[in-house]
């Protein structure tokens, strides 16, 4: 089934945990845990979306390159300003279950700017 969501002034917590539930399938009668589910999901004005409190200025997101000393890190604000997609999807992406098919799930959610 195919879902469409306009994120225009929704929380990105709230919609991200509403988004992983509905890639997993868990709103349908004939959910199971071992499979990817059928859903796929539109997200419209990803560039909306608001957050509470003060995370646009304190959030930071880090990755490590694989080098020592390689730690890296990115502010809300600016990965915000570059990318609005890429903040949902990394926000829905650690709200699925890590296992074999998060990547196939993530592969049903498409976002729009």
């Amino acid at each position: 089934m195919k879902y469409e969501i306009d994120a225009q002034n929704k929380i990105l917590g709230r919609l991200a945990s509403q988004i992983a539930g509905l890639l997993q399938g868990k709103n349908s009668a004939s959910y199971n845990p071992r499979l990817a589910g059928d859903n796929s999901v539109l997200v419209k004005n990803a560039g909306k979306i608001a957050v509470s409190g003060k995370k646009d200025k304190q959030k930071v997101y880090y990755h490590h390159t694989g080098y020592i000393g390689h730690l890296k890190e990115v502010k809300f604000e600016a990965l915000f300003k570059k990318d609005p997609s890429k903040v949902l999807k990394m926000a829905v992406r650690k709200m699925l279950p890590h296992n074999r098919l998060r990547a196939q799930r993530l592969k049903k959610l498409i976002i729009e700017k």
